[in-house]
């Protein structure tokens, strides 16, 4: 066998055992139990869902790419990082004045365009958020943290 030839093999072969080695990694992808949940009217709730609850809730879809190392790595974090900065699935017991900072957030985020994540909807794009769906969450933020 060429030099060249067994260097690739020996590489391919090495790069398959690393990939196969890195999949036994344990990656923590639980949806606890719903603690207090987000009480909106429907439209607003169907937007959230449709864009928002897969990172920001107890109720994440776990895609089959989830469970693949080292992509699940990165979905686990995500995941676990949008939960600690907003969970609709706890806001029901956040304090008033939490829900409004967080509702005024939640606009701002979506206006500057930040929210979804690109990457996200790179892989989700009927997360996007349409015109109409813009201006459900710009009017329900805004009530909700009192600037209506």
């Amino acid at each position: 066998m060429a030099p060249v030839k067994k260097v690739a093999v020996i590489a391919a072969g090495t790069l398959l055992g690393l990939g196969s080695a890195i999949q036994l990694v344990p990656v923590e992808r639980s949806n606890p139990p719903v603690a207090a949940d987000i009480e909106v009217p429907e439209d607003v709730r169907s937007v959230l869902r449709a864009s928002c609850y897969d990172c920001h809730s107890h109720e994440t879809r776990w895609p089959w790419y989830s469970r693949v190392a080292p992509v699940s790595w990165l979905v686990a974090r995500d995941v676990e990082e949008a939960r600690g900065r907003l969970n609709f699935s706890l806001w029901g017991g956040y304090e008033a004045k939490r829900q409004q900072r967080l509702a005024e957030e939640i606009w701002e985020e979506v206006a500057k365009g930040e929210m979804p994540l690109p990457i996200y909807l790179l892989a989700h794009p009927d997360a996007r958020l349409s015109p109409g769906d813009r201006e459900v969450l710009r009017s329900w933020s805004a009530a909700a943290a009192g600037d209506s």
